[in-house]
C-alpha cells in the first residue's frame, strides 16, 4: 500500500475531493501541519511515496506574506525532486515547488478566482487531461515554472494552471480538488481576505461543482499513472 505525506498550511485547505480517489485506490496519507507542529515540515527521510504541498491561503512565497517555513519546505522539496519521489503541489505548494526547481515567483495580491484552465499540450497527463477544466484559486503570488517545465495548462489569463517537472512532479496554480467549504473556511480563518469582491467567485464556484468533480475524475487516473502509485 502506498503513502502519501501531504504538508498543510492552514486548518481549511486539505486534500478536498481527492481524498476519496485516493482512498478508493488504496492509498494512504498523512496530513503534516508544521504551523501547530513546532513550525518544521517533516524531513526527506521520512517521507513515503510521494510528498503533497498544499495551498496556504494568505501565506505567499514572493515577499510580501511569506509562509513561515518556506526555506525548509523549498529545501525539502529540491532533496525530493533529487531522489525522484512524486510530488503534487498546489497554490502556494505549486510556487514552493517551483522555487525548488529554479523557477521563480510572481507578487499577486491574494485573490480568490473560480474560472477555466485549458490544455496546452496534446497527450498532457497520459492523455488524461481535459481539454477545458475548472481552475479555482485562493491565493497570493503566482508560480512561474522554470524554463525547462512543461507547461501542460493555461488559465484564462495566459499563465501556466498546469506545469510538470521532469516525469513525476506537477504543479497546479489552483486546486483540482476544492470544495466550496474551503474558501468558506479560508475567509473565516484569516483576518485577510482576497482583494474584490468575492460573491461572484463563489457564486461560480457553486456551479461547477459537477464538473470539478467530472474533470477530477480523469486527471487523478493521469496523475496515479505518472506517480506510479498504482504499482
Amino acid at each position: 500500500m502506498k503513502y502519501l505525506s501531504v504538508i498543510q498550511h492552514t486548518s481549511a485547505e486539505y486534500l478536498g475531493l481527492m481524498e476519496d480517489h485516493l482512498e478508493g485506490r488504496r492509498i494512504r496519507f498523512n496530513y503534516a501541519r508544521p504551523f501547530t507542529e513546532k513550525g518544521k515540515p517533516p524531513e526527506i527521510s521520512t517521507i513515503g511515496d510521494g510528498l503533497v504541498l498544499l495551498g496556504g491561503g494568505p501565506w505567499g512565497s514572493a515577499g510580501g506574506r511569506d509562509v513561515p517555513t518556506l526555506a525548509d519546505e523549498v529545501t525539502l522539496t529540491r532533496a525530493a525532486l533529487m531522489t525522484g519521489l512524486p510530488i503534487l503541489a498546489f497554490g502556494l505548494g505549486a510556487q514552493i515547488l517551483s522555487l525548488a526547481a529554479d523557477g521563480s515567483v510572481d507578487a499577486t495580491p491574494l485573490e480568490f478566482k473560480a474560472g477555466h484552465a485549458r490544455r496546452v499540450e496534446a497527450g498532457a497527463l497520459n492523455g488524461y487531461l481535459p481539454e477545458r477544466f475548472p481552475h479555482v484559486t485562493y491565493m497570493r503570488d503566482r508560480p512561474v515554472p522554470p524554463g525547462y517545465a512543461k507547461v501542460l495548462a493555461e488559465d484564462e489569463e495566459g499563465h501556466a494552471a498546469l506545469f510538470q517537472i521532469g516525469d513525476n512532479a506537477f504543479g497546479f496554480a489552483g486546486h483540482p480538488g476544492f470544495k466550496l467549504a474551503m474558501a468558506e473556511d479560508l475567509i473565516m480563518e484569516f483576518e485577510e481576505g482576497p482583494v474584490g469582491e468575492t460573491k461572484d467567485a463563489f457564486a461560480n464556484l457553486r456551479g461547477m461543482k459537477t464538473q470539478i468533480e467530472d474533470a477530477l475524475v480523469p486527471i487523478m487516473t493521469g496523475l496515479i499513472q505518472l506517480t506510479g502509485w498504482m504499482r
